[in-house]
């Protein structure tokens, strides 16, 4: 069984994450070999002057703060329900497809964001690199790839995914409501 490797918080992956590369595509862009990308995050061998200047302008995009995002909820009304055993079962469908749809948006969710940075940092980055070189063709094919991410059949199916998902924890919430409501009502 293989050693679990801890999460690096380098520069290199900080870069990775918040554009959702892979070290293969950092290496690409970088111009080195993929292998040394994860010996750089490790730091098990050390970034280069050079590697480091082809960093820069993706590091330079990286927000000062992690993001963060939270989830708003809202209680609905307490309602005083019938037996519980009809209400426990539909409350654990509702939590059940619920994990199915938050798991199923997570990924959508993701390739949004990670678009979304793209299509910010890229005017700057393409301006510093230099048209016809391997990093100005990557950076357009990365353009397109953001693009892709973003068209109307990817929102789409967020939307319609995130419509469900909040159906049902509303569901789950007024059901969570009538399970706790005092039985003197």
């Amino acid at each position: 069984m293989g050693r679990r490797s801890k999460p690096s918080n380098s520069l290199l992956a900080q870069v990775r994450y918040y554009f959702g590369l892979d070290q293969a595509a950092l290496a690409a862009y970088l111009g080195i070999a993929p292998g040394l990308v994860g010996h750089l995050e490790a730091g098990r061998r050390n970034v280069s002057g050079t590697v480091l200047q082809r960093l820069l302008p993706l590091a330079q995009q990286l927000p000062a703060t992690p993001e963060v995002s939270e989830a708003a909820e809202s209680e609905p009304p307490g309602l005083v329900g019938p037996a519980s055993g009809p209400l426990e079962a539909r409350l654990d469908y509702c939590r059940h497809h619920i994990a199915r749809l938050r798991r199923e948006l997570r990924p959508l969710l993701e390739a949004a964001e990670v678009a979304r940075r793209w299509q910010q940092a890229l005017p700057a980055l393409l301006a510093a690199a230099e048209p016809g070189s391997p990093a100005h063709d990557w950076l357009l094919r990365r353009r397109q790839a953001a693009a892709a991410a973003l068209d109307a059949e990817a929102s789409a199916r967020y939307h319609l995914l995130r419509v469900r998902a909040e159906a049902l924890e509303a569901e789950g919430a007024a059901l969570t409501a009538l399970l706790n409501a005092p039985a003197d009502r």
